[in-house]
């Protein structure tokens, strides 16, 4: 089995046909929005009376999915090879999650979705005491762990198969272990186009919450009329933004955004807790999240079955609904930005993090507004929650210190996630139209930035941003289906992984005892730090006779072997073993800098050329295996080829 990339740098049938249906789908909406409304909103209440209880039960075995993927021993596996290493830090990686999960949701729901639970909750009675507790479980339940897990299973999907078997980051890839190379076909062409169309339709939907937000924030700070005019030319400057951040890439546009975002984040959420009834905010965190764990159990599986309500259509199934309709373009920027993670640190970061921050993020926010309507009376805040949610933040902020300040920044944090959420969901479509590739013309970024952009505008002037936002809901119920059927492909080749894993486990040094003909000999080959001339004549004068040897002989027995020798630092011995694993034994000369025991302190200016060391290092299919042969004889390194061969044929025979 050989992995395949298709090396274009667009994909026309993907492209093309998404480019069309999203300009139909837009003449639909625009022209006739009432007809729009009414067949999307029939759809949707259809899924809610008769889905209701797959969605749930589905979002359910995400999670516990995802958790068991982590926990396991398919946690040690890297997305990637097993001697690649995170392309960014920590702090960066957490930034970037956060931007693309929940930015513009946080803070048009961050005041306004407990503040609702709160006055119209499902079972307790509105404005009590009971209700402001029920409203903040319930809020937790919509926001935690169950939204990032769905995240995380794409995620996890994606960068499995395109990092560690060289398989297109794009949405067809998850499909691999049903259809295997079918997904260079229609087949995956399609999968494709449902995923840009919905991501497309994402955005614009979610750029219409955050440009209502904006304009309001501007009416409180400028006294800037609330219309669809000025609507319009904050999505314009916006979308112009996101142009410039997408043409920048994402180690400079993106990355920067999103590490802006979490540093007005954190002295945003940092100012309410400090002006706000701070005690009560950190009492009530702690009781929230036991309160959330307590009941994670019976609120994954409520379907108020016995209380006839429309209470979970209207919020727990519309939030399953809109998580996995995001999936595809959030999953797949993780994915983009996850390369050289474990499976159990990346499972820790993505469920616990931003889960963590999203919790505290609504416990000061909404806790806070709760406490200021039950507490000091300030009812206004509720109508205007009710009336307008898009004001909910700026009525909240009237009621601290410093208000107008509180506003400068939350309006600055709605347009800096208005453009990271577009410029990173650009990123995404541009690379499901590019067969995965992230170094695209410019034009294909500017051309998907730009469309969204004008998505979101038509739909805005045709009033039809809800009947879009209804259909992403439903176009959710199918992308779940194969959702599932792709995360059992995903454990059975994660399992696969884990076999072979096993097979490898040895002390690869012991080849090296019948590498020399004495201590001596070995001692130096130890101590020694070889050049790039070293290393190199040491692949063509051994490495090189050595794989023709065994090559030759593997020939002669009937199979079929590639060599690829040509390269001065890489020499690459393959195995085809048709629909069966390929073995794969490879060379890599890679550089290192001496310890600093080497060399003394008057050595210091000279160049880093002279402190520089190559290894002559081993690496298999899933990546490098972190042990030096330079030095070794031409037998030792046959031998050690012979025994990974050996265990390739038994990891195998485990496998049928």
């Amino acid at each position: 089995m050989t992995d395949k990339q298709s090396p274009a740098k667009l994909n026309p049938p993907v492209f093309y046909s998404a480019a069309g249906l999203i300009t139909l789908i837009i003449i639909f909406a625009a022209t006739v929005p009432d007809v729009a409304s009414r067949w999307f909103d029939t759809v949707q209440s259809a899924i809610i009376t008769n889905a209701s209880w797959f969605y749930v039960l589905a979002v359910a075995i995400i999670l516990l999915s995802v958790v068991y993927l982590g926990f396991s021993r398919m946690g040690t596996i890297k997305l990637g090879p097993d001697h690649s290493e995170p392309d960014y830090s920590r702090i960066t990686w957490f930034a970037m999650l956060f931007s693309a999960g929940m930015g513009i949701g946080l803070m048009f729901f961050g005041v306004a979705e407990p503040v609702m639970h709160f006055l119209a909750p499902p079972l307790a009675e509105p404005g009590s005491v009971d209700a402001a507790r029920e409203a903040m479980k319930i809020t937790f339940f919509h926001w935690g762990l169950h939204a990032w897990a769905i995240y995380a299973i794409v995620a996890l999907i994606l960068a499995f198969f395109a990092y560690r078997h060289g398989l297109p980051l794009t949405l067809r890839s998850a499909l691999y272990p049903l259809i295997g190379d079918k997904i260079y076909g229609p087949i995956g062409h399609a999968v494709d186009v449902f995923a840009v169309i919905g991501t497309v339709f994402g955005i614009a939907t979610s750029l219409g919450y955050g440009v209502t937000q904006i304009n309001a924030g501007f009416n409180y700070l400028l006294d800037v009329p609330i219309s669809d005019t000025v609507q319009v030319f904050l999505i314009i400057g916006v979308t112009a933004l996101a142009v410039v951040s997408v043409t920048t890439g994402l180690d400079k546009g993106v990355r920067r955004l999103s590490e802006l975002n979490i540093v007005l984040a954190v002295l945003l959420l940092l100012f309410v807790l400090l002006l706000g009834p701070t005690v009560f905010l950190l009492q009530a965190f702690v009781q929230n999240t036991g309160a959330y764990v307590s009941d994670i159990v019976s609120n994954t599986f409520n379907l108020f079955a016995y209380e006839k309500t429309d209470w979970i259509g209207g919020w727990t199934i519309f939030y399953w609904g809109w998580w996995l309709s995001w999936a595809p373009f959030v999953g797949l920027f993780i994915a983009r930005i996850s390369r050289g993670r474990t499976i159990r640190e990346f499972v820790l970061g993505v469920l616990l993090v931003p889960s963590g921050f999203t919790l505290m993020w609504m416990t000061f926010f909404g806790n806070s507004a709760i406490e200021l309507i039950i507490n000091q009376g300030v009812a206004s805040l509720g109508e205007m929650v009710q009336q307008d949610v898009s004001v909910a933040l700026f009525v909240f902020f009237e009621q601290f210190p410093w208000s107008r300040i509180l506003s400068v920044i939350g309006t600055l944090m709605v347009v800096v996630f208005f453009v990271t959420s577009s410029d990173s969901g650009s990123m995404v479509v541009d690379m499901l139209c590019s067969n995965g590739r992230n170094d695209t013309p410019v034009w294909q970024r500017i051309f998907w930035a730009g469309g969204t952009g004008l998505v979101a505008i038509i739909l805005l002037l045709a009033g039809g941003l809800g009947a879009l936002q209804t259909m992403a809901i439903a176009s959710a119920l199918p992308f779940t289906i194969v959702l599932l059927i792709a995360t059992y492909g995903l454990v059975r080749a994660l399992q696969v992984d884990v076999y072979k894993k096993d097979t490898l486990q040895n002390n690869y040094l012991m080849a090296s005892s019948v590498s020399h003909q004495n201590w001596r000999e070995r001692l130096h080959t130890i101590i020694d730090f070889p050049s790039l001339m070293v290393g190199q004549r040491f692949l063509k004068q051994v490495v090189q006779p050595a794989l023709n040897e065994v090559a030759e002989e593997l020939r002669q027995a009937g199979l079929t072997v590639e060599l690829e020798l040509d390269d001065d630092s890489v020499k690459t011995f393959r195995v085809m073993h048709g629909e069966e694993l390929d073995f794969i034994y490879q060379v890599q000369l890679a550089a290192h800098v001496q310890p600093s025991f080497t060399y003394t302190e008057n050595d210091s200016n000279a160049s880093p050329d002279e402190y520089t060391y190559y290894r002559a290092e081993v690496h298999l299919r899933e990546g490098g295996q972190d042990y030096d042969i330079l030095g070794w004889s031409r037998d030792a390194v046959i031998s050690d080829l012979i025994e990974h061969y050996h265990k390739h044929m038994h990891f195998l025979h485990v496998l049928r």
